[in-house]
């Protein structure tokens, strides 16, 4: 379920509301980062804080940390969270901002003006966010030309009002945001209901009085001015005099293990290797855990300079300080920052340093400057936009932007670029759709901003285009004009002739989550595969859950369960009835070559990829090879997005080059010596799968065939089936439970083996003041000295993992639990019950502590003859059993608040930091790293793939270079838009011949050995070796394989290499090693036979 819905929603607003100046002010309320004074209405209904708090950049310490705002967790029963916030619903989004900025976002009310494409895609990002309100303004009546870019308008909405038109499909996105809608005239008064206000479609002169007051405002009220004119589009952004940032990036603040500080003016500090530091020269950091040299635990942050990989210098005398012993974390401060806006009235003649995004046009946003001041001036003066393909029209606005230039004085540019103001008048009505996407992604995300205090603001011009985009051929005007259709926009822009290509594209869009929700939008109002000849093809193998509809907006909360393809394809046919779309709910990989097949491939004019896994990348990105498809790629990760395009002999493959893999802490840091909470909830998740999900699994494999498993278990023989047998064994003997009291028992016990006898063990065995073999101290950094935990049921961190871990034993043993275990009176009752045997530490016992250890289990010569006794003992427990009596294996769910899956995880986790004196973390925290949830946001989403769509007008239309392509990367937070020509494939080159990774030869008319032999022979390459898929098919060497030669190819994969080839196989692939006349290997292009 979507949650709760609030009093007053989908409220219409128009000429005859008798407060019209006054647009929702018995809901609308004020705060202000910066200068925050939440009201009692605001403060009972979202921020769950006292009437009388308020929040200023006075009321946090000027090096408050990126956490400023979070609460201190209570690690007790894991549920700190306000009842405001539906964690299952927007667990992604908390990842990015945390609760305290979602807290804002639930109490900011926002006004968006102008409901054409780029309105209602700033208005979806807002609510699917969460916002309090969001306001639409509009006067204008929707036009057939709105269809291009608007996915909430359909033909029968032409005539209406735009934000009534819009209203219904906003609001379903997300019930406990407040949608309103004003149909008159706005004034700048009722501005003062909103924390931000955005206009899509103003003029200038009615911008800079809205501005201006916006401005002046106390407090000031953020302001957004942002427009899409073709493939042309700005943003503008003031948020007030002073504006204070609170958190300029998003990231965690960056720590360090101290292994030195000398005693020296300025000192320096060395860190252990585990990890390179990320500070830079002037950080601010704080010390803790320092002994010896205690005087830097004083909390006091310190400035850094000479700043190293492993290594800074401290500005501050310490020769009188204490010696450095041992131990030490050092941290980074984050500190806020206090930005000064100028209004756009200041800004317009006094821009600033504009933000790139494309260095090869580095002098290109000045010149947008002009053009867009040129084309309001255009307008104000006839009442209209340019005519698409007009030459007057065009002529006319480049006079226009000449004389502006002109009157620029010392500032004027020495060349207007008439071309490029050409292209700019003719698509100067035209609202695109992956514009509107893209820039709906900017601008709702700098919303967040301002309504948050979180990531830096754009500050404060952002100009941008992609004229790359239009087609290389020469368009007559006769091209542009309009067609009485949906796509008239469009056409307006490209011309009917990419239109029709578009229409007819067969498309292959893989995966349909939250990328492929956005894709699905897009190309359904582009008109790709919507006309006779075209085709659509989407697959997901994945259902929809409750945490998808925060990002996923093509889904609603009654298809929770059903396959996302499937309705998402229904959705995305709702936007434009005329999508020919076919959903699958296959898998791509190996497994469904029978579904994707040759014939299906072949057939393709493009693959677009919507996943979120490396390994399903590599495989499409390799059948896109196979086939030459062009592939555009795109991921995200929180506020950061990347695009990578993948052409056909232009461009590298998407495998040909690769991030390096994630450093992995090694087994014994986990299981014995962890430093960090990563590593306590990497080792609380491995314990709460072999518990509740491994071992009742292996029970079930023995109980469902005792003789095969026993068999299997002794010929195995090693450590690993010893260990199996003896957790089974354990399973049901000593730790089977009969009855809810067991369950307790075992749990209880469970914590006194965790957290108190293995840490007795680990320091009997090596005390606090143990040494190598080398004589330094056994526990210097990064280990940390760990403390057994004493338990008490008064402690109710102690209490709640007993709870969760009763509760999941007694699932997996089928036993029903009883309501009173959630009373923590009565619980604490049953956990005294249990009697707790004494611990002695024990000489013997081997310490993994060998990093390059992966196991830990440990090989015994008498492992036969342990197993073999296990395995009689075994046999004595299962008689003891019912026939029919099987355990029910737990598989971790994360998404679920209500299975005690993260209470349990959070509990191992926090109670093991408590051991190694590890700061803890809530449930929510845990959440995320346990489950390894990847921060997830509507706006990133939606600007990756408002690229990608751009980059497909370039792949549909045909003739592009590969200068004209982009790969992009991007961050939000920053924000940072970084866009490049894509890297060219490797070439190889031999004789008067060359080839790329692209190349595939292909023989046809199924060739015999000799033939392949001869044709490449003919090419000045001869082949020594050939082999299909892991089989020598020929070898020189080999004398024997001479009488091969006559043989067909196809036969030899079938005879030798036992090869299937299916009705729906055409052809088969064989690796050919060749060398040149001077014996110089030569690697060539797989080679492709085909045999029907």
């Amino acid at each position: 379920m979507l949650p709760r819905k609030r009093v007053c929603e989908g409220v219409v607003v128009g000429e005859e509301t008798d407060n019209k100046n006054n647009v929702g002010a018995s809901f609308l309320k004020k705060h202000r980062i910066g200068c925050f004074v939440a009201s009692p209405a605001d403060t009972a209904e979202s921020t769950g804080q006292s009437s009388n708090q308020s929040f200023s950049s006075s009321s946090y310490n000027n090096y408050s940390s990126s956490t400023a705002f979070e609460e201190s967790p209570n690690m007790a029963l894991g549920d700190s969270n306000p009842p405001d916030i539906d964690e299952d619903l927007h667990s992604r989004q908390l990842a990015v901002y945390g609760r305290e900025t979602m807290r804002r976002l639930f109490a900011s009310n926002v006004l968006i003006s102008g409901m054409q494409g780029l309105g209602s895609e700033i208005a979806k990002n807002l609510i699917l966010a969460g916002v309090k309100s969001v306001t639409l303004h509009d006067e204008g009546i929707v036009e057939l030309w709105d269809l291009s870019s608007n996915f909430v308008f359909s033909e029968n909405d032409v005539g209406k009002n735009r934000a009534i038109a819009s209203l219904s499909k906003l609001q379903e996105l997300n019930n406990a945001v407040v949608v309103h809608t004003l149909t008159t005239k706005l004034t700048k008064e009722q501005l003062s209901n909103f924390q931000a206000v955005v206009f899509t479609d103003i003029s200038l002169d009615k911008a800079i009085e809205f501005n201006d007051y916006c401005h002046s405002h106390q407090p000031p009220i953020a302001f957004i001015k942002t427009e899409v004119r073709g493939l042309f589009g700005s943003v503008f952004c003031d948020f007030g005099p002073e504006f204070t940032v609170f958190d300029v990036d998003g990231e965690d603040p960056h720590t360090g293990i101290i292994a030195s500080i000398s005693n020296d003016n300025p000192a320096l500090v060395s860190c252990v290797d585990d990890e390179r530091l990320e500070f830079q020269d002037g950080d601010l950091v704080v010390f803790s855990e320092v002994h010896g040299m205690t005087e830097l635990n004083d909390g006091k942050p310190r400035k850094i300079k000479n700043a190293r990989a492993y290594s800074f210098t401290l500005e501050e005398d310490t020769t009188n300080f204490g010696n450095y012993e041992k131990g030490g974390i050092v941290t980074q401060v984050k500190q806020p920052k206090l930005l000064h806006f100028k209004s756009l009235r200041e800004a317009l003649s006094d821009p600033g340093d504009f933000l790139l995004s494309d260095f090869s046009k580095f002098d290109r946003p000045p010149f947008l400057h002009l053009a867009f001041q040129a084309l309001d001036k255009f307008v104000s003066e006839s009442g209209r936009f340019p005519i698409a393909g007009s030459e007057d029209d065009a002529q006319r606005l480049i006079s226009v932007a000449s004389n502006i230039n002109e009157g620029l004085g010392e500032g004027r540019l020495e060349d207007i670029n008439p071309k490029l103001l050409r292209h700019f008048a003719f698509g100067a009505r035209a609202v695109l759709n992956p514009m509107a996407a893209m820039f709906g992604g900017i601008v709702g995300q700098e919303v967040f901003k301002a309504c948050s205090g979180k990531f830096h603001p754009l500050f404060q011009f952002f100009y941008f285009d992609s004229v790359e985009s239009l087609p290389r051929e020469p368009q007559d005007s006769n091209d542009f004009r309009p067609l009485n259709s949906r796509y008239d926009a469009q056409i307006s822009v490209f011309g009917s002739k990419l239109q029709k290509k578009l229409e007819d594209a067969k498309v292959f869009i893989v995966g349909s989550g939250a990328l492929g929700c956005e894709l699905l939008k897009n190309v359904a109002l582009m008109g790709v595969s919507c006309g006779n000849q075209g085709k659509l093809t989407i697959t997901d193998d994945d259902v929809i859950e409750k945490s998808n509809l925060s990002r996923q907006f093509l889904f609603r909360d009654w298809n929770i369960g059903q396959a996302k393809s499937t309705v998402a394809a229904s959705a995305a046919a709702s936007i434009n009835p005329r999508l020919n779309i076919e959903a699958l709910q296959n898998r791509v990989g190996p497994e469904t070559e029978n579904v994707f097949d040759d014939t299906f491939w072949e057939n393709l004019n493009v693959v677009i990829n919507a996943l979120d896994n490396v390994n399903a990348r590599l495989y499409v990105d390799q059948r896109c090879l196979y086939f030459q498809k062009p592939l555009l790629e795109s991921g995200t990760l929180g506020a950061k997005c990347n695009t990578q395009m993948v052409i056909p002999h232009l461009t590298e493959n998407y495998g040909a080059s690769r991030d390096p893999p994630e450093k992995q802490a090694p087994m014994c840091t986990v299981h014995s010596f962890p430093h960090n909470i990563d590593h306590c909830l990497t080792w609380a998740r491995s314990e709460f799968e072999g518990l509740l999900e491994k071992i009742p699994a292996e029970v079930n494999a023995y109980l469902s065939n005792p003789s095969e498993y026993t068999i299997a278990m002794r010929n195995a023989g090693d450590a690993q089936a010893r260990d199996n047998l003896e957790r089974v064994l354990e399973c049901l003997d000593k730790e089977k439970c009969d009855s809810f009291q067991d369950c307790i028992t075992w749990a209880r016990l469970k914590f006194e083996d965790y957290f108190a006898d293995r840490v007795k063990q680990l320091i009997y065995t090596f005390p606090e003041e143990a040494a190598t073999s080398t004589g330094a101290p056994f526990w210097s950094a990064p280990k940390r000295f760990p403390h057994p935990l004493p338990f008490s049921a008064s402690d109710p961190g102690h209490l709640h993992f007993v709870m969760a871990a009763s509760i999941l034993r007694a699932e997996t043993f089928g036993i029903p639990i009883p309501d009173w275990v959630k009373n923590p009176k009565k619980l604490a009752e049953a956990v005294d019950k249990v009697i707790v045997p004494d611990f002695q530490p024990q000489k013997d016992v081997k310490i993994i502590t060998d990093e390059k250890a992966t196991s830990l289990s440990t090989a015994s010569i008498d492992d036969a003859a342990v197993i073999n006794d296990l395995t009689i003992k075994l046999e004595q427990s299962r008689k003891n059993l019912p026939p029919s009596f099987r355990m029910k294996p737990i598989q971790f769910e994360k998404d679920d608040d209500t299975n005690y899956h993260m209470d349990m995880i959070a509990g191992l986790a926090n109670m093991r930091a408590r051991n190694y004196s590890i700061p803890e973390v809530d449930k929510l925290k845990a959440k995320f790293i346990a489950g390894r949830i990847i921060p997830a946001i509507a706006t990133s989403t939606a600007m990756a793939t408002g690229l990608v769509c751009l980059e497909l007008y370039k792949v549909l239309g045909g003739g592009h270079r590969v200068e004209d392509y982009r790969n992009t990367f991007a961050n939000l937070a920053l924000p940072l838009f970084s866009m490049a020509e894509p890297v060219p494939p490797k070439v190889i080159k031999h004789r008067d011949m060359n080839w790329t990774v692209w190349d595939r030869w292909i023989l046809k008319d199924n060739p015999t050995l000799r033939q392949l032999l001869d044709w490449l022979k003919d090419k000045g390459l001869n082949a020594y070796s050939i082999s299909c898929g892991s089989c020598l098919l020929y070898n020189s060497m080999f004398p024997r394989h001479k009488d091969r030669m006559d043989k067909k190819l196809a036969d030899l994969a079938r005879d030798v290499a036992k090869l299937e080839l299916p009705s729906y196989r055409h052809h088969l692939d064989v690796v050919v090693a060749c060398e040149d006349d001077e014996d110089n290997d030569i690697d060539i292009p797989q080679v492709s036979i085909y045999f029907r």
